[in-house]
């Protein structure tokens, strides 16, 4: 299996740069994955494919604010940092643009002095670690004058930075939305219990990871990168609650949908737990939790549209992109969504 055959054309413009108004008015693309069959919804209109008894597993992942704009105390050099990973404390590994000018040692001021920081290591692979310092909490300062780390494809400035934020979201960590989960308003999650659907959490710190491409031409000698996940006690009853009385687990996302498996293939079973997955799913994979997903349109060669061809079928998945693209459907973090069943 080739990466190659992953790959779909998609017209430039088709790639959403801004979020919709209200969040469940995009569209949503519905696939059956045992006929095949197509139909087109708006995403308030997924309460009509779910039933009484059912499960929805999102992730409660919180997207840190974590691009921010230093000035360098030596030069008054601009310098930009991207928290990757908290090491301990307020230590993290960053990206820094442009590196030269984050060498050991290098002090910097952000936020007209509400932080300092101080390149304490340059890593092997030329990220840096770096030592913050402010006189509030740490994540209180970095929300006061963070950005969001946005998606590549995305070039227009976000107004509201909660809109890069799941409802739901509550666990601090992730360096990227689990987009699949932008689409839900209180109101319609409200719906969704009224109908007798359950809802329970998982938590996956998505990394910057998930935009890496794959450079490999055949797809099993890609590499996953490693994330970091919890399933609590609750979520971990309803799940098995539901399967033992034929209700159906389905996943908001495919950070959902990651975690589900891993656990279930390294245990056996779903269980109380937390630990860190590289789990890469593709064609060929068995699952064995899933029975629904809701998630977005990925990039053309990436893990996540083969993880969706997995779980669809490749020939269901690829034509049900072209449909989306001849129909002029908006791509990717801020577009449209599909439900597949």
């Amino acid at each position: 299996m080739k990466t190659s055959d992953f790959y779909y054309d998609l017209p430039k413009e088709l790639i959403a740069q801004t979020p919709v108004e209200p969040r469940d008015s995009s569209r949503l693309l519905v696939l059956d994955r045992s006929s095949g069959s197509v139909e087109h919804r708006r995403f308030s209109n997924i309460i009509d494919y779910l039933n009484e008894g059912d499960l929805i597993v999102a992730n409660d992942s919180r997207v840190l604010p974590a691009r921010i704009y230093g000035i360098k105390d030596e030069t008054g050099a601009r310098v930009e940092f991207l928290l990757l990973r908290q090491i301990s404390g307020n230590r993290w590994e960053t990206l820094c643009k442009p590196g030269k000018k984050a060498r050991e040692g290098a002090h910097f001021t952000f936020g007209d002095g509400l932080l300092t920081a101080t390149v304490a290591a340059v890593k092997d692979d030329g990220n840096r670690v770096v030592d913050f310092d402010c006189d509030e909490s740490f994540f209180a300062t970095l929300d006061k004058i963070g950005q969001m780390p946005l998606p590549p494809y995305i070039t227009e400035e976000l107004k509201d930075k909660e809109r890069y934020q799941t409802i739901y979201s509550h666990e601090l960590g992730s360096a990227a939305a689990p987009t699949a989960g932008l689409h839900f308003t209180e109101e319609l999650m409200e719906r969704i219990r009224q109908k007798g659907v359950n809802i329970a959490y998982v938590t996956l710190h998505v990394g910057l990871g998930t935009f890496r491409p794959v450079k490999v031409d055949d797809v099993t000698k890609h590499k996953m990168h490693s994330e970091h996940y919890e399933i609590p006690e609750e979520t971990a009853r309803l799940i098995n609650e539901t399967k033992a009385h034929g209700g159906r687990v389905i996943a908001i996302g495919t950070t959902s949908c990651r975690t589900l498996e891993s656990v279930a293939t390294q245990y056996g079973e779903i269980k109380p737990c937390e630990g860190f997955t590289d789990i890469f799913i593709y064609p060929g994979y068995q699952f064995k939790v899933l029975d629904g997903l809701v998630t977005n349109f990925h990039l053309p060669e990436s893990t996540l549209i083969m993880l969706v061809s997995a779980f669809a079928g490749y020939d269901n998945v690829m034509n049900a992109y072209q449909i989306a693209v001849k129909e002029k459907y908006r791509f990717f973090s801020f577009g449209d969504c599909t439900f597949i069943y």
